[in-house]
């Protein structure tokens, strides 16, 4: 009896570490996103994490009536790339980002993360 609940407790650690991988640590897409650089931070309670925003070119209409610049908002765990982008807002930029299904506190603040940058210009 004792062997089968060590094998129950065994599959259901190996699942659930499983489903914490998948939703908190797997890569679930990456990318290129382009635009202005409007603004990097450091900011959190507990946990401080770089925070940007990158306009995009184009106009959307969530609403009706209304319109609204494409905006890319992503957090940034590598100090050096925070530090370069924080010294150059408002230049135009690459970046290669990576999606995660779900946030994690030390991470960021949204489920994209900056890892590098592949090139930065004056204006466009």
């Amino acid at each position: 009896m004792k062997k089968i609940i060590l094998i129950v407790v065994l599959l259901l650690l190996l699942v659930a570490s499983g489903i914490i991988y998948w939703k908190y640590f797997f890569v679930f897409g990456e990318g290129v996103k382009s635009g202005h650089l409007n603004y990097v931070v450091l900011k959190g309670d507990v946990f401080k994490t770089y925070e940007g925003k990158l306009i995009q070119e184009g106009i959307r209409s969530r609403t009706a009536g209304s319109i609204q610049s494409y905006e890319f908002e992503f957090s940034i765990v590598n100090k050096g790339i925070a530090e370069k982008l924080m010294a150059n807002s408002g230049k135009w930029f690459d970046l290669h980002y990576r999606e995660y299904h779900h946030i994690v506190a030390w991470r960021g603040n949204t489920t994209y993360i900056v890892d590098s940058i592949l090139a930065m210009r004056e204006d466009r």
